[in-house]
């Protein structure tokens, strides 16, 4: 059994990830369920500038988009709304849409680097009422720019204890070292594996215990077989998180992090063989 907890559908900023290509390399590559987020909701690019006005769509209109995809797919796909954090606050169509579809839904997409809005801002409590409304986990990109720093989930975490955090990517494109220490310091604080280096990980799991890391992948986002290779063609990081970390962990150690640790905190339901 492998869920992965960060997955993509959307085409913007240089990404073209159709669904069609997530359910591909899940077929090839046995992932079971995957989490899944609309990159269409970003709303600055990589260089910090704010997207022109025809390339937006509304928080609602993405949610419903991304719901259809999983509807056709619930046994396999869930929904993590990308909220639109600098321009968008949840209003009472996205309430009633959560509460209508619960069951697709597992938790909230912040995304910092293409939001320009640090998790600790003032601006996220009516995300984080969401949250605590419907019982849901919210995971956050770290790193590549001061808002999207793992210190600030860490803090949205120690403001708001009752609700669970995941550090994507452990600060992406450093050495992992201040997300690695914030990451044993609270109790709902979590990180995931997505462009993690394989040591890091397993050194987390040595320090912080079995239960703080979820696989993660970015999936498709080197397209359809980003879990073989690059699109230099180099293998994929992925493919030593398959293979070499079985020899590094014990197995309740891999099934922790591989899917049993998301089932928990995400509420996924599973079938053991």
């Amino acid at each position: 059994m492998i869920i992965d907890t960060h997955a993509h559908i959307g085409r913007l900023i240089g990404f073209n990830m159709p669904p069609k290509n997530l359910l591909y390399s899940m077929d090839r590559y046995g992932i079971d369920f995957s989490l899944v987020s609309n990159i269409e909701a970003a709303e600055f690019d990589h260089k910090g500038r704010r997207l022109p006005f025809f390339l937006r769509k509304s928080q609602n209109k993405l949610l419903r988009e991304t719901l259809a995809f999983a509807g056709e797919n619930a046994d396999r796909i869930g929904v993590l709304p990308w909220m639109r954090i600098y321009s968008e606050t949840p209003d009472e169509e996205f309430l009633r849409l959560i509460e209508e579809n619960r069951a697709l839904v597992y938790g909230l997409k912040l995304h910092p680097f293409h939001s320009r809005v640090a998790p600790d801002d003032k601006r996220l409590e009516p995300v984080y009422a969401v949250a605590r409304r419907f019982g849901l986990p919210v995971v956050s990109h770290t790193g590549g720019c001061e808002e999207a720093r793992s210190v600030h989930i860490y803090n949205a975490a120690k403001q708001n204890p009752d609700i669970s955090f995941v550090m994507v990517h452990m600060d992406l494109g450093t050495d992992n070292r201040e997300a690695f220490g914030l990451l044993g310091k609270l109790p709902n604080l979590y990180g995931d594996t997505t462009w993690v280096p394989l040591k890091t990980t397993v050194e987390a799991i040595r320090r912080c215990g079995m239960d703080k890391m979820l696989f993660g992948t970015d999936n498709p986002i080197d397209g359809k077989d980003t879990l073989l290779h690059n699109k230099t063609g180099d293998r994929s990081l992925y493919q030593e998180y398959f293979g070499e970390l079985k020899t590094l962990l014990t197995q309740e150690e891999y099934d922790c992090l591989m899917y049993k640790n998301a089932a928990r905190l995400f509420g996924i339901k599973v079938k053991e063989d």
